[in-house]
């Protein structure tokens, strides 16, 4: 499979699992706690997935999703945003880490 079409199947899921965030978000206060679980441990972390595989490749992906369910399992919604930043910055390193090794 060439990466356009790999790109485009991505993209797909990202935008197909974004729908049921939306509905989470945009639902009346009532019914929130039966949408929570599935968007929490469902939706959100295979949005998380395709977004990292998108961006970054299969390992960081990988790496991003284990890094957000246990974050938000153990601590919380803040704690798991900041592991993807921490995530994004290690990223960055590692890759002027082997920018420079390449010279």
């Amino acid at each position: 499979m060439n990466t356009a079409t790999q790109r485009s199947i991505f993209r797909w899921i990202h935008l197909i699992f974004s729908i049921p965030i939306l509905g989470y978000i945009y639902s009346p206060f009532e019914k929130l706690p039966d949408y929570a679980p599935p968007t929490r441990y469902v939706f959100l972390p295979v949005m998380v997935l395709s977004g990292f595989w998108m961006y970054s490749g299969v390992f960081f992906a990988i790496i991003g999703v284990a890094l957000w369910l246990a974050a938000i399992y153990l601590f919380g919604y803040g704690a798991a945003i900041l592991s993807q930043v921490a995530l994004f910055i290690a990223r960055k390193i590692w890759l002027v880490i082997r920018a420079r090794r390449s010279k």
